[in-house]
């Protein structure tokens, strides 16, 4: 998968929020922005981003991810 792939799974499955996706060879390093993960610990907007791409993880297709997820409110 390339990082376009990764963003179009996330923006549709993450509606309503602000994707940017960078790959370094290695890792898919992902940086999502929305109130949807309002009232949520870091735990669980992780999860929330996973989910989205849980089957492309455990069908191979991505190997590593790294998550930061935020509210618009945390960015300012």
């Amino acid at each position: 998968m390339n990082p376009d792939d990764v963003r179009a799974l996330l923006l549709a499955g993450l509606p309503d929020c602000e994707v940017a996706v960078d790959y370094d060879g290695h890792d898919f390093n992902i940086h999502v922005v929305g109130e949807i993960f309002q009232g949520l610990r870091k735990v669980q907007r992780q999860q929330k981003v996973l989910g989205v791409l849980h089957e492309q993880i455990t069908g191979g297709a991505i190997h590593a991810v790294n998550v930061n997820a935020s509210t618009p409110d945390e960015l300012s």
